[in-house]
């Protein structure tokens, strides 16, 4: 950040008064910008024993498989977010969203948050940012070519979940190697 969104002057990276991180303030009108992790809010589409997985038209990892998933909006809650990327990436809809995963990856300043859901019915297409859209049993997943290190650890869960005969809430992470 080079420059105040307030008033357009310039910042500079200090810690202010009271806090214990540096943060870009303001040279003249001494607004402090505070910079937050980003949530990515998706969905685990589930239809009998499948999951409903998208190829990715866009960077990154184009061409990889992913749960529909992307960035929540300003005011809409979890839950919303991931029904809309459901339906924006899959046209896709989902009942019913159970609150399911929560990754952190503090290394790129994310936060994933999966809701397992169902989908009622097998209707669904590419949305804009996919190239694909399918429905996967377990031993059909293509392992090697899941696009996130979230989305592997949220779809291992959802499997052995599944077998175990009970779903919990789990939070995981993601450190850099």
């Amino acid at each position: 950040m080079k420059f105040c969104s307030a008033c357009g002057s310039a910042v500079s990276l200090r810690v202010p008064s009271g806090d214990d991180r540096h943060r870009h303030i303001c040279e003249d009108c001494e607004t402090v910008h505070y910079q937050n992790p980003c949530i990515i809010t998706g969905c685990v589409p589930v239809y009998g024993d499948q999951v409903l997985l998208c190829k990715r038209a866009i960077p990154p990892r184009h061409g990889y498989w992913t749960l529909p998933a992307g960035f929540m909006e300003n005011g809409e809650t979890t839950a919303e977010g991931a029904l809309r990327e459901c339906l924006e990436e899959a046209n896709a809809r989902v009942v019913d969203p159970q609150l399911y995963t929560m990754v952190d990856i503090p290394h790129i300043n994310q936060v994933y948050i999966f809701f397992r859901a169902t989908l009622d019915a097998p209707e669904f297409s590419p949305g804009e940012e996919s190239l694909a859209v399918k429905l996967f049993r377990e031993e059909e997943i293509p392992w090697d070519e899941i696009a996130f290190p979230s989305v592997k650890q949220t779809l291992e869960h959802f499997f052995r979940d599944r077998q175990a005969g009970e779903f919990r809430v789990r939070t995981d992470s993601v450190r850099r190697r």
